[in-house]
């Protein structure tokens, strides 16, 4: 038989035995969810917890260290059935096999958590929680419908906050139990009723917090698939604020508090009047700056107006047709000045001819001279009248007197007496001059077309 000496065989501590036997526990097991009840449970200065986990035939160490103890929202004693999800280790210290806790819940609630999740997949694959297919909320509601107890707290902080935001607001109570046997049954009821009625064109489904168990009734599938198929908008206030059921999830809105859900549904009155006040301010300065843009624009018009006036035009004419006579009557005299120059020059030359033929020729051609000047003066005048008389009846044909004659009418605004040259310019109802050549109508524009 061979002999072992201390320098071959392979000798382990205690402490790295232990150590070993952790590493292959913690690495082969993942987190597990283990339901049992607590038996031995102490909680010393240190804040951690340790107790035994058992059930009818065996039972197991267990370690829930104090961060995530203070995560738990129950206390838990000893008797409590409780459902753990925990890793596997070993206690090197004492070799003690247990189970290091990472969360807890009563094994009752942990049932019905699984049932929430099972229900909330199962309904979400169906797009009942789909963004698309929700109802958005009415932004003025002319009434609101509270599904509730009414002697719960929740409606008493609905109504005090719809009582301060927007008090001049209806609102509708539908009772209903929201605790007990049957009681999703008797919700889903109430609220196809106030759908039907049509009374409401909002309605908020409430209740206050409580246990997973108490707010049960709100899980329920039927009820779900009820609200889901309502016309009318479903505000879902169940709960606190961490608390979520499938009534959140299916209704068009959900309010985190009763209190949320009345501030989701209405608008701040006064916040409201403040922005009508803001908003008529800022209507009433909008209008003041047109008016005077307005104004400013009728005055450049009529600026306008009088100077394409026809009595302006008339005047620049007549005030032409002076000009022109001073012009010809000009004319006139310098021609009347040369001739006389000439004639003074050949009297002078006459006078210096003594002799009787070339005083009776000259004297012949002072006659000669003497009748062509008439002729010519005569011509002169002849042409100078054609010409002014052309004028004047070039005058004549723009006149708007003779435009009158011919059977044409010139209509002014009664009010402002401002001429009306286009159909656009008039409006139904208005007092209207029309000018004919021996009088006026007035007459009152029934319609305006810009074809007749």
């Amino acid at each position: 038989m061979p002999k072992f000496t201390s320098s071959t065989r392979d000798i382990w501590s205690v402490s790295r035995l232990n150590a070993e036997i952790r590493a292959v526990l913690e690495g082969s097991f993942p987190l597990l969810w283990v339901e049992g009840e607590i038996s031995n449970l102490a909680t010393p200065r240190s804040g951690h917890s340790y107790f035994s986990l058992k059930d009818a035939h065996a039972q197991v160490r267990c370690a829930l260290f104090r961060n995530k103890r203070q995560l738990l929202r129950f206390q838990p004693k000893d008797g409590d059935k409780v459902l753990i999800r925990a890793r596997i280790s070993l206690y090197e210290a004492r070799g003690d096999f247990q189970l290091i806790v990472e969360h807890m819940e009563p094994a009752g609630e942990g049932a019905l958590q699984r049932a929430f999740e099972e229900l909330k997949t199962k309904l979400e694959r169906e797009g009942l929680f789909d963004a698309r297919r929700k109802k958005a909320l009415p932004a003025f509601p002319r009434c609101i419908g509270i599904i509730t107890s009414p002697t719960g707290a929740a409606v008493r902080d609905i109504l005090q906050i719809l009582k301060r935001r927007f008090p001049a607001l209806p609102v509708v109570i539908y009772p209903t139990l929201v605790q007990g046997d049957n009681v999703a049954e008797e919700i889903t009821h109430t609220l196809e009723l106030a759908d039907r009625r049509g009374d409401c064109d909002l309605l908020i489904l409430t209740r206050g917090g409580g246990s997973l168990e108490d707010l049960w009734a709100f899980n329920d599938e039927n009820l779900a698939r009820a609200i889901a198929a309502l016309d009318t908008p479903v505000i879902s206030a169940v709960g606190h604020e961490v608390d979520f059921t499938i009534a959140d999830f299916v209704a068009d809105r959900r309010a985190p508090t009763p209190s949320a859900a009345a501030e989701l549904a209405t608008q701040n009155q006064e916040q409201l009047l403040l922005r009508l006040q803001e908003l008529r301010q800022r209507l009433d300065n909008t209008i003041r700056r047109r008016l005077q843009e307005y104004r400013q624009h009728l005055a450049h018009i009529g600026h306008k107006l009088q100077i394409l006036h026809p009595r302006r035009q008339l005047q620049q004419e007549q005030q032409l047709l002076d000009d022109l006579g001073q012009r010809l009557e000009r004319a006139m005299q310098h021609q009347l000045a040369q001739q006389r120059q000439h004639y003074t020059q050949l009297t002078k030359r006459l006078q210096l001819l003594t002799p009787t033929h070339q005083l009776r020729m000259l004297r012949e051609k002072i006659a000669h001279k003497q009748h062509k000047l008439l002729h010519n003066m005569q011509h002169l005048l002849s042409r100078r009248k054609l010409q002014f008389s052309g004028l004047a009846r070039e005058l004549q044909a723009v006149s708007p007197l003779n435009t009158l004659g011919r059977g044409y009418s010139i209509t002014t605004d009664a009010e402002t007496g401002g001429v009306i040259a286009r159909y656009s310019d008039t409006t139904p109802g208005q007092r209207i001059h029309t000018r004919l050549r021996d009088g006026c109508l007035v007459s009152v524009v029934e319609d305006a077309q810009e074809e007749c």
